[in-house]
């Protein structure tokens, strides 16, 4: 049985479900494949809701200056990054699995005290912060381990439902088309739903001779009460549900897009 609600007790359990949905016979199975980061914006949670079967990208090449170990909040002042630093110095191209968080620097504490400071009048703010908080605060070793266990924090506050599992532990080959299409057969999904930025480099002729129909995400970013002025789109979904609350989860739906 799938909890529904977040378990502190459990939360470096290998997240392979996440309120799991099934397909029933005849319904076309829609995969997506994106690689974990730190507190995702709204589209990576929206592709999420959007997908019988998510696959979490964690044994491709780290990108030291993506958002796999950063992401950003809104302050008085605009977008304000909030990075965790990692291991880099020496180690040459790392998959993201194997990426060690630099824990030399106070970097958790430091998160939890400037969220606390910026959102402060944010309506949700003490619902939300004591478990967020009670995970950040542990002290991780893998940047993987700690992205998956927040991205499954805020599903339970989402309510969020699909079934999940990591590339890293399905020994699936092939170059970057082609390792995409065995996800595919893997799961037996007929639609392969992906965000915008991978247009520069998916082959979708080939997935279509295959019979898998390529979806664009097209998230259109929804607007919502904000703190700190002019609203900005982009943010983490922490934004988000510390403004929102229980209406979160529809305001997520309100972009969706797809094209």
């Amino acid at each position: 049985m799938v909890r529904t609600l977040y378990d502190i007790k459990d939360q470096r359990q290998s997240v392979t479900a996440m309120n799991r949905r099934q397909a029933t016979p005849g319904d076309t199975v829609t995969l997506a494949v994106l690689q974990p980061s730190y507190l995702p914006w709204l589209g990576f949670f929206d592709q999420m809701r959007r997908s019988d079967v998510f696959v979490f990208y964690d044994d491709v090449q780290f990108d030291k200056h993506g958002w796999r170990n950063r992401n950003r909040i809104k302050s008085p002042h605009g977008a304000h990054w909030l990075t965790v630093p990692v291991r880099h110095k020496g180690l040459g191209k790392q998959r993201i699995l194997d990426v060690l968080i630099d824990n030399r620097y106070p970097w958790a504490r430091k998160h939890i005290g400037t969220i606390r400071q910026f959102y402060a009048k944010a309506p949700y703010l003490k619902r939300y912060l004591p478990d967020l908080e009670a995970v950040l605060m542990q002290r991780w070793e893998r940047l993987v381990d700690l992205n998956l266990t927040l991205i499954r924090l805020i599903c339970s506050w989402l309510g969020l439902e699909c079934t999940t599992v990591r590339s890293s532990e399905l020994d699936i080959q092939g170059e970057r088309n082609e390792r995409l299409l065995n996800l595919c057969y893997r799961f037996g999904a007929r639609r392969y739903l992906s965000g915008d930025a991978a247009k520069a480099y998916l082959d979708v002729e080939r997935f279509r001779q295959q019979g898998i129909d390529v979806q664009w995400q097209c998230y259109q970013h929804p607007i919502y009460p904000q703190l700190h002025g002019e609203f900005m789109p982009y943010l983490s979904i922490l934004d988000l549900i510390l403004n929102c609350g229980d209406e979160s989860a529809a305001v997520l739906e309100r972009g969706a897009d797809v094209g």
